[in-house]
């Protein structure tokens, strides 16, 4: 399997990015970003590129690929919905054209969240938009296209979120995520789970377009 992994940097594609240089089943991993990943591994490379809204110069670097973890993403805290929708959406989209016409077999996966808003018509912003982009990558013809919506993440194995507040947040959040696992089971999944659902979805697919956090936890124990 080769791999095209967008957002690498961020929390979600650190874990990612982990668990594909792990699994023997991945032949070569590269990431497309702003930033370089500072990481070193045989399977993997790097291409940093400035501009996520324009693929032209590096199209010939980006086909061959069996599936795409789109995972890059941003707080919505403080800002206005266009600035937002641009990477949300306008990113996503970008991306996902240029590579349904270079890899029309791929496997495309986005990174949504919880409480998405498929209706694209909802009161809360991030939900909305995301809602928005969610339904434009559905229609565009990959192989397949799946939908990601974790809900509370845990980072594990020393990955931490770029955001300070975030940080912060899953400081303080750590020694109680055995007790919400517990209490809430369908909310809560890790970033070493996030990375092996998609994996497993490339090679096995799932029975729904859409993977809310419970079943992207399913996957997982039914890979074993």
């Amino acid at each position: 399997m080769k791999v095209i992994l967008f957002g690498a940097t961020g929390m979600v594609g650190q874990g990612v990015l982990r668990e594909c240089l792990l699994d023997d089943g991945v032949e070569r991993v590269l990431t497309v970003g702003r930033v370089a990943t500072g990481q070193q591994h045989a399977k993997l490379r790097e291409i940093v590129h400035k501009d996520l809204l324009d693929y032209a110069s590096i199209e010939g670097e980006l086909a061959g690929y069996d599936a795409c973890f789109f995972c890059l993403g941003v707080s919505s805290a403080g800002m206005k919905e266009a600035d937002y929708a641009r990477v949300t959406y306008e990113m996503p989209l970008a991306a996902a054209r240029t590579l349904v016409k270079l890899n029309p077999d791929m496997t495309f996966i986005y990174v949504s969240g919880a409480s998405t808003d498929s209706t694209e018509q909802g009161r809360v912003m991030w939900a909305r938009v995301k809602g928005r982009a969610e339904n434009a990558l559905l229609g565009l013809p990959f192989k397949a296209k799946y939908m990601f919506r974790p809900a509370a993440i845990q980072p594990m194995h020393g990955i931490v979120s770029k955001t300070r507040s975030y940080r912060i947040l899953y400081a303080v959040m750590t020694p109680l995520y055995p007790v919400l696992r517990a209490l809430f089971p369908k909310y809560v999944t890790t970033t070493e789970k996030v990375g092996r659902a998609m994996l497993h979805v490339v090679r096995h697919g799932a029975p729904k377009p859409v993977l809310e956090n419970a079943d992207i936890n399913a996957l997982v124990q039914a890979a074993g």
